[in-house]
């Protein structure tokens, strides 16, 4: 048996930057220790499949380890394979997933997705965190993940965290933004007690950081360039109680998974 498999780097515009994840188009779901084996594998963050449904298609996403409920990244990946590589006519497609309906948007170069705004709140950490971190902060805030705002961009990029104390101290993940120079906002995104010492591009912390930067810039629409060593950009809005994400994404690589069974 043989599958066309394709590498997508997500929020890119060009290789070797963004979020890669693998995207492998079914006729019909294989079991689902097959589809972990090849995740495993294919050894990257998360693996995407989907099976065309006629009106809409069916999407699921493996880690090496497991599968997962919802990955974003992966959805856009997945979106721009069906736009780009299977044909698909409109200018959005749904993705049917166990959590529900995702819907992206075809917008010329980029694809676009809405999530719910997880606004953050003041709020404190130990000294021994922000040592860990490296720099003093001018504000920490919180939501779902600690955020450290920073005055410069460039106390950002200079952050080198110890990620043993990082793993101690910060159970969820760490976000440090600053504004940016020609881009609205930076930001960096630590999460090593998750297994991600340091996210190349994470989609939710947008939806914590538009919030924040709609209220302290004055305005709802952004540039934002999260600065990992593969960098990413993603354009933003805030749209009442939602974010709206979107990001270019670069086929890296097409070939052929050859599994040797009929």
């Amino acid at each position: 048996m043989e599958l066309t498999l394709y590498q997508v780097n997500a929020f890119a515009s060009s290789p070797f930057q963004g979020k890669p994840s693998v995207v492998i188009p079914l006729e019909n779901w294989l079991p689902d220790v097959l589809l972990q084996q090849i995740a495993q594998e294919n050894n990257v963050v998360e693996t995407a499949y989907f099976v065309n449904n006629e009106d809409d298609f069916h999407l699921r996403w493996f880690t090496p380890e497991a599968e997962v409920d919802v990955c974003s990244h992966a959805t856009l990946a997945s979106a721009h394979v069906v736009f780009t590589e299977v044909g698909h006519g409109s200018d959005s497609v749904v993705f049917d997933t166990r959590l529900g309906r995702l819907k992206v948007e075809r917008n010329g170069e980029r694809f676009r997705m809405e999530f719910r705004a997880t606004p953050p709140k003041a709020s404190t950490a130990s000294e021994e965190l922000i040592q860990a971190v490296g720099a003093k902060p001018r504000e920490i805030l919180e939501s779902h993940d600690v955020v450290f705002v920073y005055d410069d961009a460039k106390e950002v990029a200079a952050l080198r965290p110890d990620m043993d104390a990082l793993t101690r101290l910060a159970p969820s993940a760490l976000i440090a933004t600053a504004p940016g120079y020609d881009c609205d906002f930076v930001s960096r995104t630590f999460a090593p007690a998750l297994g991600t010492p340091e996210d190349a591009v994470t989609e939710s912390s947008h939806c914590t950081l538009v919030p924040y930067w709609a209220e302290t810039l004055g305005k709802k629409e952004f540039l934002a360039r999260q600065i990992s060593k593969r960098h990413g950009e993603i354009w933003c809005s805030l749209e009442g109680d939602r974010v709206r994400l979107e990001g270019e994404a670069v086929l890296y690589l097409r070939g052929e998974l050859i599994l040797g069974t009929d």
